[in-house]
């Protein structure tokens, strides 16, 4: 899909690419917003649950450290969550959780159902792309509601804190309630993962090893994920500011009033 050229490069240096698409993903989060408002952010969260649970079992290696690439579209949806709770409350962001969740939700169902679903014996392509859709989305049940359960706990503590958070400061200190809130809900939803998700994986994956090793592999991977999502925290803390300062209710009220025909 990418030029040569652009591949080359990327592929040559891994931790300036992992930079970019970090960047990138808070860009498009700031361009949805200001050209639909609330609207805007409550698709990027969809978009951003959707990518990143496509992409979490993909590990790759970050400035030495192993990690998923899921994480960072997962932490950009924190920022969403963050801004929607600055701009609109505590009730919008909680409604873009939910939102997320039933989104994730309805998709993990559909695509079980079209797993069933034999491919046509009469072409070879069909068998390899049930077999890769299988390796992409075969969920163990303890899998999907696992990641499910951290989200909803995780993302619901981060809105929660973060409004604490702005009532203790009576408004003041945004890039401490941004910051906070993630890193806070970020460390439960870390370690709920690891726990529920990770180390069962692992020991379901690989029978040969010991209990306590596929533990210490969890913890090792989910302690990586959480630098990483602490980073990502602190270089969406510029961009949340440059959003708070717009007024986009003329275009919310624009886009959620009812056209008549």
């Amino acid at each position: 899909m990418l030029p040569n050229v652009i591949v080359d490069f990327f592929s040559q240096h891994q931790n300036l690419l992992w930079v970019m698409v970090v960047v990138i993903d808070l860009s498009a989060t700031l361009l949805l917003y200001r050209l639909y408002g609330k609207i805007g952010l409550y698709a990027i969260i969809v978009l951003d649950i959707m990518l990143s649970n496509l992409q979490g079992p993909k590990l790759i290696t970050i400035f030495g450290l192993e990690t998923s690439l899921g994480l960072i579209l997962y932490a950009g949806i924190y920022f969403a969550t963050d801004l929607l709770s600055e701009k609109y409350g505590h009730k919008e962001a909680n409604r873009a959780v939910m939102i997320g969740f039933a989104t994730s939700a309805l998709v993990v169902l559909m695509i079980s159902f079209s797993l069933i679903f034999d491919p046509s014996p009469n072409r070879v392509i069909a068998a390899n792309t049930h077999d890769a859709l299988t390796t992409l989305f075969g969920f163990t049940p303890h899998f999907v509601f696992g990641s499910l359960f951290v989200y909803l706990v995780s993302q619901h503590l981060d809105v929660w804190i973060f409004h604490k958070i702005k009532e203790k400061t009576q408004g003041r200190h945004l890039w401490l309630r941004n910051n906070a809130s993630t890193m806070l809900s970020q460390m439960v939803d870390t370690a709920l993962y690891t726990l529920i998700v990770w180390w069962p994986l692992f020991l379901q994956t690989q029978p040969d090893i010991a209990t306590d090793v596929a533990f210490w592999m969890a913890l090792q991977l989910g302690m990586a994920k959480y630098v990483f999502k602490v980073l990502i925290a602190m270089i969406d803390t510029p961009f949340i500011y440059w959003a708070r300062g717009w007024d986009l209710s003329r275009k919310d009220r624009e886009l959620t009033a009812p056209h008549s025909s």
